[in-house]
């Protein structure tokens, strides 16, 4: 698939670290340091725009390094990217460690992973089928 991106940054552009990656590493895309400090929660700019084709969405989702080494991770995983949307990608990160965090220009800070989506339309009825589930939830299926 052909994404079109508009890169104003000076960054090279998304791309997956292995053959097999499901995501994309996005980078700061910043002039000096950002400090993150203990639970502060930041929108960190990538300076690059994209255009989805129709049916698609991207997913921006925490690194997985950041977060189990440094406590850093996205606030709205997984934050997601529109079709129609044509404004800068930004990364909302947030230090849930006990320490500052330094956010540093051209660092990778999430991962983006572009996925078809599909449209519902809700049909209003009375009841719902039966299942063996029924309305148990979180947690109803135990704990092995």
């Amino acid at each position: 698939m052909k994404i079109k991106v508009v890169n104003r940054g000076h960054q090279p552009l998304p791309a997956y670290a292995t053959e097999q990656s499901a995501g994309m590493d996005l980078r700061a895309n910043i002039s000096e340091p950002i400090v993150l400090r203990p639970l502060q929660r930041q929108l960190i700019p990538t300076g690059i725009y994209i255009a989805l084709p129709e049916g698609y969405e991207a997913q921006v989702r925490p690194r997985s390094g950041l977060a189990l080494k440094k406590g850093i991770t996205v606030l709205n995983a997984p934050g997601t990217i529109d079709a129609d949307y044509r404004g800068e990608v930004g990364v909302v990160l947030i230090n849930l460690s006990q320490e500052d965090f330094v956010v540093n220009d051209g660092e990778r800070i999430a991962q983006m992973v572009v996925a078809r989506c599909e449209k519902a339309d809700f049909i209003e009825v009375e009841t719902l089928d039966d299942t063996e589930r029924g309305d148990g939830g979180y947690g109803h299926t135990g704990v092995r």
